[in-house]
């Protein structure tokens, strides 16, 4: 029977929230804390965590874990079964899981809904303290679990991995903490406290929040999940099925660490079915989303149409990509170019949000440049993750593979483009692509203006009289503002592009590559179509799965319903009579 067990779910959210209904006045104020990021650990051989990484990828290589459907606590199974493959074996299968079927995702819906008016009544101090025991957790004793998981399932290499699935990811558990502590501590004027206070707290939203994942990053699936959560509101978390099982490791790591049953669902579940689903429902409260374009527009339409139904207006936060720039002035520093633009175009096969994929170059840098450029990747070793001398394996999966060939295929076609650099692919062991380098003699070819998401980086080269008419193909050319990044030593033509190129995008990197962004350091997020730039990984985040309540405590009665302009001078007479007679008798 696919029964929901409210007593389940209700129980222990009630237990937690007694410890807040003791007064009327303000929560309690929660422990002064600090946090500091996360380190990054170096894996060098003969290491510590080399050993323990080890010893996870073998245990999780070993196993195909069976991953359910999770409802209010409560585990499910459907016929509709599916599996999670390494992307550079994809005949090993590392996780069995269901799809959830329409009755399942409407389940969870009244499960998320009827826990969150609960967990709302935990103060947040009790929160943070589960939120910071997870962050302990994750950054011992499940540490490399989560990488086993990205690495195998994600086909990261070992330094991507634990960069995502280790450092930002418990970075975003514990900063995110932090930031909501230090946005309690401010409390409205109160000019007269012995007779009026004034105090303010935040709830959470009343519904459920959708969070919609990426396979790219498992930090940001915890992010998209736990963060609302964290603010009093209650998750439908439906991750991606290429980023299953260390999506499934937070889940587990979470409650673990104190979540209660209903406050974050996990839903896999075909994402047409989850969409229809989650904008029908009249307490859908808000979309938390990383992704494509198309998806977020269909989420947003579809909210549009039904926002009759709505008991709220639904917040929508998204984040979906890019097509991420870097631009060479002449006077920039071969030197730094070269490397940094081979990371931020290579590193995990271009699958980041923030990779370079468009790069404009002065002719009278191009030659040095161009061999650089070549001669670093003909250096980066494609293979598989287990290898640590890997720099970069294979693409998610078969749809990715076939997109990001056709891209190539356009290039070996086209007489305005030339491969300089790789160009070759197969599928017959893993989804292999090799760093591709093409240049371009038309700055608006597909290459140089769509988004593909893999390892190929387009270059059109200018001439260095025209370097202003270039930035205007910076800012005109995509719909994209998400990162770029501008490299020279000209400080006065740095400060002009600055402004130049001042909505192009969210995170803007001078003379440094336009990937690595750190939670805390750089908010990140884009505008235009790249998303609603709510900057994930800053302070104010939190507070976007919030909703204020201002609060007014009167402690003198109000007796009086006229002002003194109102009253004649016969009427001030009589009740200074009578206030002088009540005083002498």
């Amino acid at each position: 029977m696919l029964t929901l067990s409210r007593l389940g779910v209700i129980g222990n959210l009630s237990r937690l929230a007694t410890r807040c209904a003791s007064s009327v006045v303000q929560e309690p104020k929660i422990d002064d804390f600090t946090v500091k990021n996360e380190p990054v650990l170096t894996y060098l051989p003969g290491s510590q965590e080399r050993r323990e990484i080890e010893e996870a990828l073998k245990k999780t290589a070993s196993n195909t874990e069976d991953v359910p459907i999770i409802i209010g606590g409560k585990e499910y199974r459907t016929s509709e079964v599916r599996y999670q493959v390494m992307p550079h074996n994809h005949q090993k299968k590392i996780a069995k899981f269901y799809y959830a079927t329409p009755e399942l995702v409407q389940k969870a819906i009244t499960a998320a809904v009827e826990a969150q008016r609960q967990w709302d009544l935990v103060p947040l101090k009790e929160r943070i303290n589960i939120w910071l025991r997870a962050a302990d957790m994750m950054a011992t004793k499940y540490r490399q679990t989560l990488n086993a998981a990205t690495m195998l399932g994600q086909a990261k290499t070992v330094i991507q991995a634990e960069i995502d699935s280790a450092a930002e990811l418990i970075d975003f558990i514990r900063l995110n903490a932090y930031f909501a502590k230090e946005a309690v501590k401010y409390q409205p004027i109160s000019p007269d406290p012995k007779s009026t206070i004034n105090w303010h707290r935040y709830r959470g939203l009343d519904g459920f929040i959708a969070a919609v994942s990426p396979f790219n990053f498992t930090a940001i699936g915890g992010n998209l999940a736990y963060t609302p959560a964290l603010m009093g509101c209650s998750t439908l978390w439906k991750p991606s099925d290429t980023a299953l099982l260390s999506n499934y490791t937070i889940y587990k790591i979470m409650t673990e660490a104190g979540v209660p049953p209903g406050v974050v669902n996990f839903i896999p579940t075909d994402g047409p079915v989850f969409g229809d689903n989650i904008t029908a429902s009249p307490y859908l409260a808000g979309i938390n989303f990383t992704g494509s374009v198309p998806t977020f527009n269909r989420l947003w339409a579809q909210v549009g149409q039904n926002i009759n139904k709505y008991r709220s207006y639904p917040r929508l936060i998204g984040e979906c990509g890019g097509k991420n720039f870097h631009f060479v002035h002449p006077s920039a520093e071969v030197e730094t170019v070269v490397p940094a633009t081979i990371r931020s175009a290579f590193e995990f096969c271009g699958q980041k949000c923030s990779a370079c994929a468009r790069m404009y170059v002065p002719q009278s840098l191009w030659p040095k440049i161009k061999d650089g450029l070549i001669s670093l990747r003909n250096k980066l070793k494609v293979g598989d993750v287990n290898e640590f001398d890997t720099f970069m394996s294979a693409v998610i999966d078969d749809k990715a593979f076939k997109r990001i060939k056709g891209y190539i295929e356009h290039a070996k076609s086209s007489s305005n483009l030339e491969i300089i650099g790789g160009g070759k692919y197969s599928d017959k062991t893993g989804y292999f692509i090799e760093p591709t380098i093409i240049q371009t003699k038309d700055p608006l070819d597909k290459l140089m203006t769509e988004e593909i998401f893999g390892p190929v980086l387009s270059i059109y080269v200018y001439p260095d009289k025209d370097v202003n008419k270039t930035l205007e193909l910076v800012d005109t050319s995509t719909p994209y503002a998400l990162t770029g990044a501008v490299f020279g030593k000209d400080e006065s033509f740095q400060k002009m592009a600055l402004n130049k190129l001042r909505n192009t995008a969210g995170n803007y990197y001078i003379n440094d590559k336009s990937t690595g962004s750190v939670v805390g350091q750089q908010p990140f997020g884009g505008s235009r179509m790249s998303g609603t730039n709510d900057k994930a990984g800053g302070p104010h985040y939190v507070l976007r799965w919030a909703s204020p309540q201002a609060i007014k405590e009167t402690f003198v009665p109000q007796t009086e319903w006229a002002y003194p302009y109102m009253k004649s001078k016969d009427e001030e007479y009589l009740e200074a009579i009578e206030l002088m007679e009540r005083r002498i008798l």
